[in-house]
Order: structure tokens, then C-alpha cells, then sequence
């Protein structure tokens, strides 16, 4: 059997095991120890006071130690404040280093701040040693005489430290680059012009200064690619011949309309007149009755008006002449 102080013992192993794995996982010894023999002084305490802080002690010691021995003198408070704010303290240690070798003047806060204002502090310093070049889309412009001119650049910028903080982006470099072109061919007097000699579009667009406010500096603008296309100034012309033409036809049309108008309330004016003279017709039959009566026309006064009927009704159908259409227009 197992006496109690073996028992003991054991309880008290187990708990000294227990302790020393919650030890040095909380406290990260073999980190501190290659911090020391990396030459960066820092102390147990610091590393548990980060621990209790949420800062990951790797985070900070190792770009330290990066920049360390790359003869950067930077400090625990330093790496692990820029850490708190929300930046990235390994690639800011990698921008630091590559300035110190590229002779670029960087210090440790304007680094820190191009880093949190969003940018890739790495990235800018390498293109402040290796420019890089931004490739404009197919930019449209018309020249004078009418006919585009599809143009496209190639613009070469390197990183200005100093303005990467409230500089603008590539998107306005390749907008400002983009106007200037629209503008040189537009002042050309003919497309051909342009096409003799591309560069006065390269040479004209540099000398406006449109890095100015940018977070780059313009070291060239190339013009890659220049093509013919449509005849603008034609196609305005026939356009406008068009729309001229639709306007002419809507007149022409409203006149048209009024005419036929005018012709319906004349037909309209006729058929009421007839009417009126239907009417009277309808009269005569009792004024003669009345004056038959009355004795103010004879019988035989009555009888030749007949016969003057009959005859002027025999002279018009052997003449031809046909009283229909008088009675086809009344209706």
C-alpha cells in the first residue's frame, strides 16, 4: 500500500508540474532568452506586464530584435504603443531597415504614422528606391478638326515620404494624367498633328506639375499606344442634320394636320349652309300654297313656273351637266 506521505508526494509533484507549465506559458522564457543572446536587453517583468496588456510579446521582440541588428535603436515602449494604436510593427521594423539601407530619411514616428494613416510605410519605401509605373486606361480625346485620338501612358512615380500623410493615391495621378491628355489633344489643330508627334502630348502633360498634392513624385509619362478613331465632328454634323430633319418633318406634319382641320370645318360650314338652304326649300311649297290661296298667284302663273322647271331640268340632262354631286356633297 501507498503511505501518505508517498501520496504526498506526489500530490506535490503534480502540482509543482502543473505550475511550471502555467509559468512558462505565460511567461515566455525562451523568447527572453533569445532576445539576450540577440543583444536586446529586456527584462521578465516587461514581458509579463505585456502579457497582462493583450500584446502578444513576439509582436514586439522579434522586429526588435530585427531592428536591433540592423543598428536601429528602438525601444520596447515604442514598438508596443504603435502595436496598441493598431499598426503593424514587423512591417514598419522592415521599412525602418530598408530606408537605413537606402539612405532615405526615415524616422521611427513619421513611419509610424504613414503606417496608420492606412499606407504600406514597406511598399512606399521600396518604391522611393525602385519606382514603379502605373498604366493608364485607353483615354479618349478629339482634336480640332473633329477626329479621336485613343491614347494611352504609361506614367513613371516613386514614393514621396514627406506627402505620403494626406497625399492622394495612383487613382488621382492617373486622373490628372488622364486631363491632360484630353486637353493637349484637344488644343491640337489636327489628329495628325498628334499622331507626328506624340511626345508634345508626354512633354506637355509633365510640365503641369501634376504631382502637386499627391503622394508621389512624376519622374515620366511615356505615351505607350496612340490609335485613330471615329470622326466625331462628322458624326455631330449628321447627327445634327438628323435631328434638324425630325424637326422639319414634326412641322411639316403639324401643318399637315392644321390643313386637314381647316378642310373638315369648311366641309363642316358647307353642310350647314345647305342645311339653311334645305330649309328655305322646304318654305317655298307653303308660300305658294298661301299665295294661291291668297289670289296673288294664278294657276296659270303656277303651271308655266312648272313648265320652267321641266325645261331647265331637260336643258341640264342634255347639256350633262349632273346635279348629283351637289346632293353627294351635302351629305
Amino acid at each position: 500500500m501507498i503511505s501518505f506521505s508517498s501520496f504526498g508526494i506526489i500530490i506535490i509533484a503534480v502540482l509543482v508540474f502543473l505550475f511550471l507549465i502555467l509559468f512558462f506559458t505565460f511567461v515566455p522564457v525562451g523568447l527572453w532568452i533569445t532576445a539576450f543572446f540577440s543583444g536586446v536587453k529586456v527584462k521578465i517583468s516587461t514581458l509579463i506586464g505585456m502579457r497582462l496588456r493583450r500584446v502578444a510579446p513576439s509582436r514586439i521582440i522579434n522586429p526588435l530584435i530585427k531592428a536591433t541588428k540592423a543598428g536601429l535603436i528602438l525601444s520596447t515602449n515604442q514598438l508596443e504603443a504603435h502595436y496598441l494604436a493598431g499598426g503593424n510593427v514587423n512591417t514598419l521594423v522592415d521599412a525602418l531597415i530598408a530606408a537605413q539601407r537606402a539612405e532615405i530619411p526615415l524616422d521611427f514616428d513619421r513611419g509610424a504614422a504613414i503606417d496608420l494613416a492606412g499606407r504600406n510605410v514597406l511598399e512606399a519605401v521600396q518604391v522611393s528606391v525602385n519606382p514603379k509605373v502605373i498604366e493608364t486606361p485607353q483615354i479618349s480625346a478629339v482634336a480640332m478638326n473633329g477626329i479621336e485620338v485613343i491614347a494611352k501612358a504609361k506614367v513613371t512615380v516613386r514614393a514621396n515620404i514627406d506627402r505620403l500623410v494626406g497625399g492622394a493615391g495612383e487613382e488621382t495621378i492617373i486622373a490628372r494624367v488622364g486631363e491632360g491628355i484630353v486637353t493637349t489633344v484637344g488644343s491640337a489643330q489636327s489628329h495628325s498633328d498628334v499622331l507626328e508627334n506624340p511626345d508634345s502630348i508626354s512633354q506637355t502633360v509633365l510640365s503641369k506639375g501634376l504631382d502637386s498634392g499627391t503622394a508621389f513624385e512624376i519622374l515620366s509619362i511615356d505615351i505607350a499606344d496612340v490609335d485613330v478613331g471615329r470622326n466625331i465632328g462628322a458624326k455631330l454634323q449628321t447627327d445634327q442634320a438628323e435631328a434638324d430633319k425630325r424637326i422639319a418633318q414634326a412641322k411639316a406634319e403639324e401643318r399637315r394636320a392644321m390643313a386637314v382641320a381647316l378642310e373638315q370645318e369648311m366641309l363642316a360650314e358647307i353642310r350647314k349652309m345647305r342645311a339653311k338652304v334645305v330649309e328655305a326649300e322646304t318654305k317655298v311649297p307653303i308660300a305658294i300654297s298661301n299665295a294661291l290661296e291668297s289670289g296673288n298667284l294664278g294657276v296659270m302663273d303656277y303651271y308655266r313656273m312648272e313648265n320652267i322647271k321641266a325645261d331647265t331640268n331637260m336643258r341640264s340632262s342634255i347639256s350633262g351637266i349632273d346635279n348629283s354631286n351637289e346632293n353627294d356633297t351635302s351629305k
